[in-house]
C-alpha cells in the first residue's frame, strides 16, 4: 500500500521542467520530490505517476518509493516567491511524492553506469507497457545513485486517460515512441523480459495499485464516470495490454538496431 504523511516543511524548488516540483519535509522526518495536483499538467499526472510508478516497483525496477503527502496550504504563506506561492495554494489536499534520493545525478548513456543488458531490457519492456514516452536520451528521466539507475517522472504515461478513446483496441497496439528509448541499444532480448516481467502482474495486483489513486484527482470523466469506474478502466487497459501476445513486445523487439 501506498504510504501517507503530512508536508510539514517546504524546503526548496527543484526547478527542472515545467511542473516546479518541490522538497518537502513531512511529519516522518523523511524528504520527498512533492509533485503538485495543482501544476499545470493537472491530476492525471499525478494518475499516470502513481500507477506507473507503483507498476515499476510490483515488476521489482528500481523507482523511488511513491507517497501521498497531505499539503496545507498555509505552508505557502511564508514564500516570497509568488509562483511557489499560487502553486502550494493551488494544490490543497492530497499530492504525490516521491523518496528524495540526496547527491543522486542525472543518467547519461556517454558517462553511465549503463544499466545491465537485462535490466534494460526490463525498463524498456516496463515502459512499452504504459506507454511512456519520455525515457529518450534528450530526457532520460533516470537518476544515478550510489551507483545504481533510478526510474523517476512517470506523469507522461498511460496517455489514453487525456482521451479514453477505444481503450480495449489502444491497448492492443504497439507503441511506436519505443524506438527513442535511452536505454534500447543497450538492452538484452525483450522476449527474455517479457518472460521474466509479463507473469509478475495480474488482475489482483493492478487492482489493489488502482486503489490507491485518491478520489481527488479523478473528477468525473463523461468518457468514463466517476472516480470508480475510472479505476476499473485503467485495470481493464491495462489487463487488455498484457493479454498475449503482446503486440508492444513485438514492436519493441523490432525495432532494434
Amino acid at each position: 500500500m501506498v504510504r501517507s504523511v503530512v508536508a510539514t516543511r517546504y524546503v526548496v524548488p527543484l526547478r527542472e521542467g515545467g511542473s516546479l516540483p518541490a522538497v518537502v519535509e513531512a511529519n516522518d522526518d523523511g524528504l520527498y520530490v512533492l509533485k503538485f495536483r495543482g501544476a499545470g499538467q493537472g491530476p492525471r499526472a499525478l494518475v499516470a505517476e502513481l500507477l506507473a510508478g507503483e507498476i515499476g516497483r510490483a515488476l521489482g525496477l528500481p523507482v523511488p518509493e511513491i507517497v501521498l503527502i497531505e499539503l496545507d496550504p498555509a505552508l505557502g504563506d511564508a514564500e516570497p516567491d509568488p509562483e511557489i506561492k499560487d502553486l502550494i495554494t493551488a494544490s490543497g489536499g492530497v499530492n504525490l511524492g516521491l523518496d528524495f534520493l540526496p547527491g543522486a545525478l542525472a543518467f547519461s548513456p556517454a558517462v553511465g553506469p549503463i544499466p545491465s543488458p537485462e535490466l534494460a531490457a526490463d525498463i524498456v519492456w516496463f515502459d512499452a507497457l504504459v506507454t511512456n514516452p519520455d525515457r529518450t536520451p534528450q530526457n532520460p528521466n533516470i537518476i544515478v545513485w550510489h551507483g545504481a539507475p533510478w526510474l523517476i517522472d512517470h506523469g507522461a504515461a498511460l496517455v489514453i486517460h487525456h482521451t479514453w478513446r477505444s481503450p480495449l483496441e489502444h491497448a492492443r497496439r504497439p507503441f511506436g515512441r519505443i524506438r527513442e528509448h535511452v536505454l534500447h541499444a543497450f538492452a538484452g532480448p525483450l522476449v527474455e523480459a517479457d518472460e521474466r516481467l509479463a507473469d509478475k502482474l495480474g488482475l489482483d495486483d493492478l487492482s489493489a495499485i488502482a486503489a490507491g489513486i485518491p478520489d481527488a484527482w479523478l473528477s468525473h470523466d463523461p468518457a468514463i464516470g466517476d472516480a470508480s469506474a475510472q479505476r476499473d478502466a485503467y485495470v481493464e487497459y491495462l489487463l487488455a495490454r498484457l493479454a498475449p501476445p503482446r503486440p508492444f513486445v513485438e514492436k519493441a523487439q523490432g525495432v532494434r538496431v
